[in-house]
């Protein structure tokens, strides 16, 4: 059911509650005829979503102030709100299908869902649902990895060049079978990235052109799957770098 938002309510009722679940912004009139249009279309979209999505409603007659801030130049103006921000907008009455297209980008698939789950059974059924998602398919061979399945975790990955994590996996499970490296991915599994990275890191020196194509792989896919805004990348970039050349 949607709710009726005013110039007053606005902050919390979309700002704020955006953060949480997302929000879709309806702005209206009620002189607007392809206004009544469209209202059936997104009333449905948010009620088969359960939930997972509000519906809000902006007269813009009564809240004129609003529709100048979001630049609403023609009704229906329809704009999500996620995380506090427009995320997607349309103007117009527009088909179901464009309405459907929006809901669906603000939810989790069914993929994602299970990808958020993490446990391999999940993973499993996300790989099925999604292949060709190269970040479902390296969690998934992290998961195998995990329980010491490494020809499965290497077929899990198996597709997806260009993919750093996928690459990377593929590597660690060469290398293993080469009996290269297999302390430092035991440090790895225990949480031990730093430890890990240096042991890498020094078996490159003696290394034959393969071994070190494939320690880089390894070395570049443990980097991949860090924050942006952690210091080891970098640092382990140069060292790397100076490893290699």
């Amino acid at each position: 059911m949607a709710i009726d938002v005013t110039e007053a309510s606005f902050a919390q009722e979309v700002i704020e509650r955006s953060r949480r679940t997302p929000v879709v912004v309806d702005f209206w009139a009620e002189w607007c005829g392809p206004c009544r249009t469209l209202s059936p279309a997104l009333e449905a979209a948010e009620k088969a979503r359960e939930g997972k999505v509000v519906l809000a409603k902006v007269d813009v007659d009564s809240n004129q102030g609003l529709a100048a801030r979001y630049r609403v130049q023609g009704i229906p103006a329809v704009k999500a709100f996620r995380d506090g921000q427009v995320a997607s907008e349309f103007v117009g009455a527009v088909p179901k299908a464009k309405v459907e297209e929006m809901f669906d980008s603000l939810v989790p698939s069914r993929a994602d869902e299970l990808l958020a789950k993490g446990d391999e059974l999940s993973l499993r059924e996300a790989a099925e649902l999604e292949p060709r998602r190269a970040d479902i398919a390296v969690a998934l061979a992290r998961a195998r990895l995990e329980r010491g399945a490494e020809e499965d975790a290497l077929a899990a990955v198996e597709g997806f060049e260009g993919d750093f994590g996928a690459e990377g996996i593929a590597a660690r499970v060469r290398l293993v079978k080469r009996g290269v490296a297999a302390e430092a991915f035991a440090a790895l599994d225990r949480g031990e990235r730093e430890a890990a990275l240096d042991a890498l890191i020094g078996e490159i020196g003696g290394a034959d052109e393969d071994t070190r194509e494939d320690l880089r792989r390894a070395i570049v896919g443990v980097l991949s799957g860090a924050d942006p805004t952690d210091p080891i990348g970098p640092k382990y970039r140069k060292r790397l770098s100076a490893a290699l050349y």
